[in-house]
């Protein structure tokens, strides 16, 4: 039922997809950007209904999943961390990804829908220590669009990693483009 809702929702709202979703790589980090409103989390749910892929998760604080509504973040697929834990978040993802045949999970790099100065990494150190591939895959609001890169491995440079990544977000239009990420271009 919930992929039937997605589904008409997507249509009466007009998005598309630009790009490839890569079903045959089994474990992915994917991240999703620009993060400026808590309407890209519809387009989100709705993205991953019409691509057909239910089993990208999401996290989510472990306290979310502890109260009367736990079944409902498990339902839509969350998956609990527990930020307060001595083996830290990038941790207990990478023990995700190292103890299952298949694990795809969405982030947001700025961890936040306000305008941000920097990336967080956490993702980025999760994807280097499991060793597993980065989809970007942009919200483009200006023109009802999501946009899949090609996948990457991060390298032995972060730093130019960050940049490909910055370019690839900085030319995305959010709901509200002044909180996007085309500032933290460099020319």
């Amino acid at each position: 039922m919930p992929g039937l809702f997605w589904k008409i929702w997507w249509k009466i709202n007009n998005w598309k997809i630009s790009g490839k979703y890569p079903y045959e790589i089994k474990k992915l980090i994917i991240i999703i950007a620009p993060h400026t409103s808590w309407r890209d989390v519809a387009v989100g749910l709705a993205t991953r209904s019409v691509l057909k892929a239910t089993h990208i998760k999401f996290l989510g604080k472990k306290e979310l999943f502890d109260g009367p509504f736990g079944w409902w973040f498990r339902w839509i697929g969350g998956t609990a961390v527990d930020r307060f834990s001595k083996h830290g978040v990038v941790d207990q993802v990478v023990d995700m990804f190292n103890s299952k045949e298949e694990f795809t999970i969405g982030l947001a790099p700025e961890g936040t829908r306000k305008k941000v100065d920097k990336l967080r990494t956490g993702f980025y150190h999760i994807a280097k220590k499991a060793g597993v591939p980065i989809l970007m895959v942009g919200l483009d609001f200006s023109k009802k669009e999501v946009v899949l890169s090609e996948t990457f491995f991060t390298s032995d440079n972060e730093e130019k990693d960050i940049e490909h990544i910055i370019s690839f977000f900085g030319q995305i239009k959010g709901k509200y483009p002044e909180r996007g990420l085309g500032h933290l271009k460099k020319n």
